[in-house]
């Protein structure tokens, strides 16, 4: 994963909640090259108010969300190799991060890029994708 840009708006914010928005991108990444779709929707609100949009539609909920990935990527080779390029972070709030980065698919036939701009926050704790808007 490459990091090109942190920036930090808020004043006093720590780093260790941007490190675990990274760790969990990084999770995430490592969860998908292993085809384990069910683990890389880990980092996802488990809840009917997610949100994830794409050239697709918008689908609303974590279980949707996984029927989705599912029916797009049905084997490893739908899957790919999947990497992240982290272009921006910045702390909103003590509870919410936005995250702009880029997607690049590596598959035996094609090559798939595309942007994305997640939001995060922080829910009993933990840090889950509550929005997700991707392009490619």
């Amino acid at each position: 994963m490459t990091i090109l840009l942190v920036s930090a708006s808020l004043t006093g914010q720590t780093d260790r909640d941007v490190e675990a928005v990274k760790a969990l991108l990084i999770s995430q990444s490592e969860a998908w090259n292993r085809g384990d779709i069910d683990a890389f929707m880990e980092g996802y609100w488990k809840s009917d108010k997610l949100l994830f949009t794409s050239g697709g539609g918008i689908t609303e909920g974590w279980q949707n969300t996984l029927d989705r990935y599912k029916k797009g990527y049905p084997d490893r080779a739908a899957m790919g190799k999947l990497t992240f390029d982290i272009l921006n972070v910045t702390k909103r709030s003590k509870k919410i991060i936005s995250l702009n980065g880029k997607f690049t698919l590596e598959r035996e036939k094609d090559r798939p890029t595309g942007y994305f701009l997640l939001l995060f926050q922080k829910i009993k704790g933990q840090w889950v994708i509550v929005a997700d808007c991707t392009a490619g």
